[in-house]
């Protein structure tokens, strides 16, 4: 066995074991003790609100469910201005050049099939329904849609589906004419 080359392995070694040490040392000194912060005081302080707000909750839907709210009656337009608000078929074709058919939601510029079958699935399925919905609940419906419809602006449908439910149907093509989209 060759003792000379000896050197050649014992200063990287000797040189990597002293810098490993120093390495260690140095790191241990750095290290800075962790501060366990309590924060159980905080913990039941949000804890507490919490309940608190779920009683208020519980309260308001408690008062909620005594009250009893009268439902919206439909019949009550109709009934009051039947003659006034009967279905002219023949007025429509001679505006619009095509059959109309009674509550056909797709005489509402931006509503087609699709459009339709998503409204009337939300159980909006006549001119007076969706003039009675706000725009809120119609951008809703077109939400759970999917993407796909959430693109259209149905701002405007429920003054159209009003003027279809009145008969106004001069008015109606009128305005579709000017608000291409249900803009100027």
């Amino acid at each position: 066995m060759n003792f000379d080359n000896i050197w050649c392995w014992l200063i990287p070694l000797l040189v990597g074991a002293i810098c490993g040490l120093l390495g260690y040392l140095w790191g241990k000194g750095q290290r800075k003790e962790v501060d366990v912060i309590d924060n159980s005081a905080e913990l039941k302080a949000l804890s507490d609100k919490n309940a608190k707000l779920q009683a208020d909750l519980d309260a308001c839907n408690a008062s909620l469910k005594a009250k009893p709210v009268a439902a919206p009656s439909v019949a009550s337009p109709l009934a009051a201005g039947a003659a006034a608000l009967a279905f002219d078929a023949n007025a429509a074709k001679a505006v619009f050049g095509k059959k109309i058919k009674q509550d056909d939601l797709k005489i509402v510029e931006g509503i087609g099939p699709k459009i339709e079958q998503l409204f009337n699935a939300e159980g909006i399925n006549t001119w007076l329904e969706l003039s009675n919905t706000a725009v809120s609940k119609c951008q809703e419906i077109l939400d759970k849609g999917g993407k796909r419809y959430q693109v259209h602006d149905p701002g405007s449908w429920p003054l159209q589906a009003k003027m279809a439910y009145k008969g106004e149907w001069k008015q109606l093509a009128k305005w579709q004419d000017e608000h291409k989209g249900g803009k100027l």
